[in-house]
């Protein structure tokens, strides 16, 4: 029997997972790690390239996922932040992008498969993660010609269908495009998931996250929480959020004006606060916790996760949290 989404979404607050990235620093990775034999002779440092992992160290990418199973996530986002070949050519592994979203919604996918076949009435859901690139496509990264793009829409757009394609093929059930903070990026993104949709003739669920970058309350692009929504609005999104950036209290107001907005669920995943001076989150699970519980009782979210700094052990709390509390529910249907 196919898992569905939305209809978990309609009983109950789903949980995402926590951060993989300070998951991974816990393993402590050596650039021989990150080599492994596949890429031993490789002529370039690829040491901080967590996405190949799942290449090089299945195991604890897989470990890492079954972690925020065990508590309590009931979506895990598959290890490809940084799998387009915009991201991947920082490290001159432009060629392994359709393996590596294969691969590493594979893990994800077995790893999901097994938590869902223990327990059937709490499945379990793998979400497409596809990060934001390093270029953007409305704004100029030189001050003294503001005419200037690094990269262009059918750039962005050609990335974007490779990576959707192998997350495809890798068995995800949804597809998550996060961590926005240029919205021409994410409409790229979005264009090349509605014509890999067309091409298989296929209906996958789609999630959008962006990012608040300060307390003026817009995106890095200029838009307000409202201007963003509107912007995204033209396809027919399954949740529509904030994550990254801002710690729970601080991206409170954001998520609350998008959910008086928004025909969608609505999926908020903070960072574990604000990081401290050698960029470390020191927000405790608990604190974290009780932060979260506004966005329970003010009642505006239906997915509730981590980003930055954040564990399993936060996950935990939110997870305990999240069975008080009813979803909020949507007035215009999905």
């Amino acid at each position: 029997m196919k898992k569905d989404i939305r209809k978990e979404l309609q009983k109950r607050i789903l949980v995402l997972d926590g951060a993989m990235g300070t998951m991974l620093q816990r393993y402590k990775f050596t650039e021989e790690d990150f080599r492994g034999e596949r890429f031993k002779d490789f002529e370039h440092p690829l040491q901080g390239n967590n996405d190949l992992l799942s290449l090089t160290q299945p195991k604890a990418i897989a470990e890492v996922h079954a972690k925020y199973f065990e508590a309590g996530a009931d979506i895990i986002e598959t290890n490809t932040f940084s799998g387009t070949t915009i991201a991947m050519a920082d490290y001159h592994l432009e060629d392994i992008v359709y393996e590596l979203n294969y691969e590493s919604a594979k893990i994800a996918k077995e790893v999901a498969d097994k938590f869902t076949a223990e327990n059937p009435a709490k499945p379990r859901f793998v979400a497409g993660a596809m990060g934001p690139t390093n270029r953007t496509a409305s704004m100029s990264p030189d001050v003294n010609d503001p005419g200037f793009r690094a990269i262009t829409f059918d750039e962005l757009r050609i990335a974007y269908k490779q990576q959707v394609e192998g997350l495809l093929d890798g068995g995800v059930d949804v597809l998550l495009v996060e961590t926005i903070f240029d919205t021409l990026n994410a409409k790229a993104a979005l264009f090349a998931i509605e014509e890999v949709k067309e091409e298989r003739n296929i209906d996958i669920p789609i999630m959008v996250s962006g990012t608040i970058t300060d307390a003026s309350g817009r995106t890095l692009s200029g838009q307000t929480a409202e201007a963003f929504l509107i912007s995204i609005s033209h396809i027919p999104l399954l949740s529509v959020g904030f994550n990254c950036a801002l710690g729970a209290d601080q991206l409170l107001p954001y998520v609350k004006r998008l959910s008086q907005k928004s025909p969608f669920y609505i999926s908020a995943y903070p960072n574990a606060g604000l990081p401290n001076h050698f960029g470390e989150y020191d927000q405790t699970a608990a604190e974290m916790q009780a932060l979260v519980r506004k966005y329970l009782e003010e009642n505006v979210v239906n997915i509730i996760g981590g980003c930055c700094g954040t564990t399993p052990d936060h996950i935990n709390l939110l997870a305990e949290i999240a069975q008080e509390f009813k979803p909020r529910t949507i007035a215009v249907s999905v």
